[in-house]
């Protein structure tokens, strides 16, 4: 097997590593070519373990990334969400599954960035903490801490009981018909009582700067938005079941759900068209 070859088979694991990371695919094959170049201007011969070896070396590019995505992200116009990704699509370079769901994206933008490489490196990808430190430069005992830190934040804002794939869906159907119907009612019955709507335009299309919050607010904001709207079309997203909106102003919208105990808990919508490419 050529090291082309090698490389291609690591790379939708590469892949999926860094946009776990950065919560942006186009970053992700940014690093991930970054990658292969370097292993090019090696002695890859030496290397033993050349999966180990292109894992840590992507690791830490997101981690750099990460750290300077920060700071242009603090200036970001409106609220700024994880590129959402079509899963189940044959000519998709990477696999999703639950461990990288959009609302864990979404929950890990709100760690340090060495809180959310330890938590994706060992929580999600199980690498020991020894070679956690060698990428962000502490001691695995201070990864440790730091991958307990992010864990516990994330229970935290985990819903208190996460909803299955058949009842993700149900929620998901229902609020879709509600729309499409224009039924306030109907909004209402499926959303929960402190349902959070963001979302994210990044200044290019109009789009709520703050999160709306409630459900009250949310389904008469709804109820009156259905009138622009094309019925929606479901697609799946990030392995879940989410909707793709076309309104009367020509900028699609792409939503992602987060549905707890039977309602829709998280309604997150994704405008800004750099962010809709690979749909």
């Amino acid at each position: 097997m050529t090291l082309a070859e090698r490389f291609a088979r690591a790379q939708p694991r590469l892949l999926r590593l860094a946009y776990s990371e950065l919560g942006d695919f186009g970053e992700a094959e940014d690093i991930v070519q970054e990658a292969w170049l370097r292993l090019e201007r090696s002695d890859a011969e030496a290397i033993e373990n050349l999966e180990g070896w292109l894992t840590r070396v992507v690791a830490r590019l997101a981690l750099d990334r990460l750290r300077s995505a920060r700071a242009r992200r603090e200036t970001y116009v409106g609220p700024w969400l994880p590129e959402p990704l079509l899963s189940e699509d044959p000519a998709d370079r990477i696999t999703l599954d639950e461990s990288v769901s959009y609302a864990l994206l979404t929950v890990l933008e709100q760690l340090s960035p060495a809180e959310r490489t330890a938590f994706v490196l060992h929580d999600v990808f199980e690498m020991p903490f020894g070679e956690i430190a060698e990428v962000v430069g502490r001691s695995p005992e201070a990864v440790r801490q730091l991958a307990s830190r992010a864990r516990h934040h994330v229970k935290r804002e985990r819903p208190r009981f996460e909803a299955s794939q058949a009842e993700h869906s149900r929620a998901v159907r229902a609020f879709a018909q509600a729309v499409a119907e224009g039924d306030l009612e109907g909004l209402v019955a499926v959303l929960d009582p402190d349902v959070v709507w963001r979302s994210d335009g990044g200044g290019r299309v109009p789009a709520a700067s703050r999160p709306q919050r409630g459900r009250a607010r949310v389904a008469r904001a709804w109820a009156a938005l259905s009138r622009r709207l094309q019925k929606p079309t479901e697609i799946n997203l990030n392995g879940r079941l989410g909707l793709l909106l076309q309104a009367d102003d020509g900028n699609p919208t792409a939503l992602s759900f987060t549905v707890s105990d039977g309602r829709i808990a998280r309604i997150d919508a994704v405008r800004n068209p750099e962010k809709l490419r690979h749909l």
